[in-house]
C-alpha cells in the first residue's frame, strides 16, 4: 500500500519525539518501497553544539559497515575469484599454519561469525587499528577459542580485518578502494565509504554516549564510561579516516536504505545491478543459528555478512520473520531489507544508547510504525 501525506506524518510525529525527549541530538530515517525512497526524514542537530542535521549528513555507521564488506566478497564469488567453502589459507598463506585447526577456517565460516576468533588482543589495542599491517599481524597470531564451524559467535571487530585483508589479497585494492568502485559508486551512494578517504573533509556528526541511569536528557550528561569511550574513539578523526571494515563505516541513512533496497530486489534498483539474484539468495539465508551466541550471551542467527530476523531479541519489529535481513550499529543504527513485503529501512542517530532496551526500543517504535503503514 503507498503511503499517504498522514502516513508520513504520523511518522515523522514518531521520528520527532525521540529528539525532543533526548534520545539523540540527531538523527535520519529512510525508508524504500518497492523500489521507491518513500520516506527520508532528518531532524535535530549533527552536533551538540548545533548545526542542523540533513539527509546528507554523514554519520559513523559501527557495525552496519558489516554488510558492505561482505558485498565485497560476494561479488567476488560471483566472479569465480573465491568460493565460499575455500579456506582463508589459500588467498592468506600466513593466517595460519597447514595442518592446524586454524588453517580450516573458511571464507563462509567468517561471514557467518563461525571461524572461532570472535575476540582476542587486539580488539583492546584501540591505537593500533589505523595501522592496517598491525591488524594483519593479530589476525595471524590469533588463535581460535571455538572449533571452527561448531559455534556462531558475533566477531564485532575481527570479522573486519578478516574480510578486508581476503579482499586485500584476492583483489590488490585495499576494501575502501573496492566497495567504492563496486558497491557504493554503482549504487549512487555518494555518501558513503568504508572511513574518510584522504581527500575527504572531517564533516561526521558528533556522537555522543549515554548512560541507562540518564536516559531522555542533554547529550552532554549522563555519560558512563563505555558509551562514552566509544563516542570520544570514534569521534576522532584518525579513526574515521582509517580502513576498519566491522565498524567505521561513514555514510547516511538514505544511501544505507538504497543498499538494502537493491539486496531485497535480488541484487538490482534502478537498472543498477551490483549482485546477481542466485548470490543475494545465498547472501542472505541462514548459514548459522544458536540460542546461546557465543559473544552476544543471547539467540542469535546469521547469513553471510548479515543479521537475520526472526527472533524474539532482534531489532526487525516486534513480530519479524526469518527472510529479513540486516544489520545493527552500537546502539546506535539499524537497517535492514525485507524481499517479502519489498521494504528496506534504515534509522541513524548520532546517540549510542543501551542496545538491550533502549536503542532496541527507539527502533522497534519506528520499525512497527514502518511495517504497519506499508502492510
Amino acid at each position: 500500500m503507498p503511503l499517504t501525506d498522514a502516513d508520513r506524518a504520523h511518522l515523522r510525529a514518531l521520528f520527532d519525539r525521540q529528539l525532543e525527549v533526548g534520545l539523540h541530538h540527531g538523527a535520519q530515517l529512510a525508508v524504500y518501497h518497492e523500489g521507491d525512497l518513500v520516506v527520508d526524514f532528518a531532524g535535530g542537530q549533527p552536533h551538540p553544539e548545533g548545526g542542523e542535521e540533513t539527509s546528507g549528513q554523514r554519520h559513523v555507521l559501527f557495525s552496519c559497515t558489516k554488510p558492505y564488506a561482505g558485498a565485497a566478497v560476494h561479488r567476488l564469488a560471483e566472479q569465480g575469484e573465491l568460493d565460499y567453502d575455500d579456506r582463508l589459507v589459500e588467498y592468506w598463506p600466513e593466517f595460519a599454519d597447514e595442518g592446524s585447526t586454524k588453517a580450516e577456517i573458511t571464507v563462509r565460516q567468517v561471514l557467518s561469525h563461525q571461524s572461532g576468533i570472535p575476540f582476542g588482543e587486539f580488539d583492546e589495542q584501540v591505537g593500533d587499528w589505523a595501522d592496517w599491517e598491525a591488524a594483519v599481524a593479530a589476525m595471524e597470531d590469533i588463535e581460535p577459542v571455538f572449533e571452527p564451524g561448531t559455534q556462531p559467535a558475533y566477531h564485532a571487530m575481527n570479522y573486519g580485518w578478516l574480510v578486508g585483508e581476503l579482499v586485500r589479497r584476492v583483489t590488490g585494492q585495499s576494501i575502501r578502494e573496492y566497495c567504492a568502485e563496486h558497491v557504493f559508486e554503482p549504487l549512487g551512494m555518494d555518501d558513503t565509504g568504508i572511513g574518510l578517504a584522504p581527500e575527504e573533509g572531517p564533516d561526521v556528526a558528533t556522537l555522543s554516549g549515554f548512560a541507562i541511569p540518564d536516559r531522555c536528557r542533554e547529550p552532554a550528561d549522563g555519560l558512563e564510561a563505555e558509551p562514552a569511550d566509544s563516542a570520544a574513539l570514534f569521534n576522532s578523526e584518525a579513526i574515521q579516516r582509517a580502513i576498519i571494515p566491522a565498524a567505521n563505516g561513514i555514510g547516511t541513512a538514505r544511501d544505507m536504505a538504497r543498499f538494502y533496497a537493491c539486496i531485497a530486489n535480488g541484487g538490482e534498483l534502478d537498472g543498477t545491478r551490483i549482485l546477481a539474484e542466485e548470490t543475494v539468495a545465498e547472501a542472505t539465508r541462514t548459514h548459522a543459528e544458536a540460542e546461546v551466541d557465543g559473544t552476544l550471551e543471547r539467540p542469535s542467527r546469521y547469513a553471510l555478512g548479515f543479521a537475520k530476523g526472526g527472533l524474539p531479541t532482534d531489532r526487525f519489529g516486534t513480530v519479524s520473520h526469518e527472510r529479513q535481513f540486516g544489520h545493527g550499529g552500537l546502539g546506535s543504527s539499524f537497517a535492514w531489507g525485507d524481499p517479502q513485503e519489498e521494504v528496506a529501512f534504515a534509522y541513524v542517530t548520532n546517540g549510542i544508547r543501551d542496545g538491550a532496551f533502549e536503542h532496541h526500543a527507539r527502533v522497534t517504535q519506528l520499525v512497527d510504525a514502518v511495517r504497519e503503514l506499508v502492510a
